[in-house]
């Protein structure tokens, strides 16, 4: 006996319109998206470089600053929470000094050109470094 694919019984759907759902869903492009580019997702893999929110370091320094408030709460509870509370202050600052940075750098791509219009490939760039960031702070 031989193994023909095109003879293999499927299932019945439950569902009909399962299919059409999956057949529209699959043909529908973003904008600044191009078909079968895939969505950010949870890994660093689409991120481009100069992306980063913090620093290696600065995450280091902010990871030890929460790590020292938790660790002192047995002894002073009060202290701990003021320590977490300082460290959250300073990645909140750090972290709206990054998002206007990276709102500066994509602006820098497609606006103040001397006066040209940007190309539509500059402009879907563009548009993918938005949704991109715009998604990864929508994670947070």
């Amino acid at each position: 006996m031989t193994y023909d694919p095109e003879h293999i019984q499927h299932p019945q759907d439950p569902n009909p319109d399962s299919t059409e759902q999956h057949i529209s869903q699959a043909a529908f492009t973003e904008p600044g998206r191009a078909p079968g580019e895939p969505t950010v997702s949870g890994d660093d893999a689409h991120r481009t470089p100069g992306s980063e929110l913090f620093s290696p370091g600065d995450r280091d320094k902010l990871t030890t600053l929460l790590q020292q408030a938790l660790s002192t709460f047995v002894e002073s509870p009060r202290q701990a929470v003021e320590e977490a509370d300082h460290a959250f202050d300073t990645a909140a600052t750090q972290l709206a000094d990054a998002l206007a940075e990276r709102r500066r750098t994509l602006r820098a791509h497609w606006q103040g050109r001397d006066g040209t219009e940007p190309q539509t490939e500059e402009l879907r760039l563009a548009l993918r470094g938005y949704r991109e960031s715009m998604e990864r702070l929508l994670r947070i």
